[in-house]
């Protein structure tokens, strides 16, 4: 554990947390306190240097899109991309909870064996570590690149992996609504469970959400920038309210906003400088839209975890 401070070693607290996560997984977002203001931390850095300051399980999720060592910049470029891959994968490990969950955005399509594929993330994984491999995720959207010598790509990959077999996973939180209709047939079909059914239905692990065009309103200048509706459905199946989210390759800090509207705290990282100015433009832009979710952006990670902790101490985010 590298933050240290009292509320971590508060053994009533950790007995009462320690009952409150027994049975964690069971729960949907209806069964946690709201709380009236989240914490969000942003460090300009190199992301093992963050994490290292992480305290061990104390993440509810990651959710990354990490460099893909396509040489498009500078931080694009590694020799030996796993070997640096496994740091930060092991540090992930670490500091999730045992119910935590870690989602990786990537690809499968590139050519050479130096490059950030995710079939050699998992394959890594499956014979270096104790991640388990929940779904993969199809991110299919109609607007892409024209292709000439070979077919048009129209989707993008993202892995959910847990820490352990009893992951947090909210379904509810991210069914989707079937129209009038759909929903009459639905509830003839005997091996569905009616009250489930009316909630929605599975959105399945083939999201069709639209890229962002260079006219969208949520654009705020960085060039790998993900839909907020696809970090959305995220943050609100596999963490929830209060609990703590990272993202340490954050780029624009799409994941810092939604975690505000969502009412996640949210801890970023990049080693870029003009991320805190994506964040702003950002906040910016949640503001025009009339999101008034309170939230403090602290100045240091023990900041953050202490206001976390003294929450905790009154609520069931645990």
């Amino acid at each position: 554990m590298a933050i240290h401070n009292k509320s971590h070693r508060n053994h009533a607290l950790q007995s009462l947390n320690k009952m409150r996560r027994d049975n964690v997984k069971l729960k949907s977002s209806i069964d946690f306190i709201l709380p009236e203001k989240t914490d969000i931390f942003l460090q300009i850095s190199d992301c093992l240097d963050l994490l290292k300051q992480i305290p061990d399980e104390s993440v509810q999720l990651i959710c990354i899109d990490p460099p893909y060592n396509l040489a498009i910049e500078n931080w694009d470029m590694y020799d030996n991309y796993i070997y640096w891959a496994d740091k930060w994968l092991k540090e992930s490990y670490r500091i999730l909870k045992p119910n935590g969950n870690l989602v990786i955005f990537g690809g499968i399509q590139f050519r050479d064996v130096k490059s950030g594929d995710l079939i050699d993330i998992i394959h890594h994984l499956r014979y270096h570590s104790k991640f388990k491999l929940i779904n993969t995720i199809i991110w299919h959207y109609k607007n892409g690149m024209s292709a000439h010598r070979y077919f048009a790509n129209r989707h993008e990959e993202a892995i959910w992996l847990a820490k352990s077999n009893d992951y947090y996973f909210d379904l509810d939180s991210v069914r989707v609504k079937y129209s009038d209709d759909e929903l009459k047939t639905a509830l003839k079909d005997k091996r569905l469970n009616p009250e489930n059914t009316k909630k929605g239905k599975n959105p399945t692990n083939v999201w069709e959400i639209g890229r962002l065009n260079g006219n969208s309103k949520e654009r705020v200048g960085h060039p790998t920038q993900k839909p907020t509706e696809i970090i959305r459905r995220i943050v609100k199946a596999l963490s929830y309210p209060d609990s703590i989210v990272i993202d340490f390759f954050c780029g624009s800090g799409t994941t810092g906003r939604v975690c505000i509207e969502e009412k996640r705290n949210c801890i970023m990282c990049d080693n870029d400088e003009n991320t805190k100015k994506y964040f702003d433009l950002h906040i910016k832009n949640m503001k025009e839209l009339g999101c008034s979710n309170n939230y403090d952006f602290d100045l240091s990670l023990n900041e953050f975890f202490n206001k976390i902790n003294k929450r905790s101490l009154f609520s069931n985010y645990e």
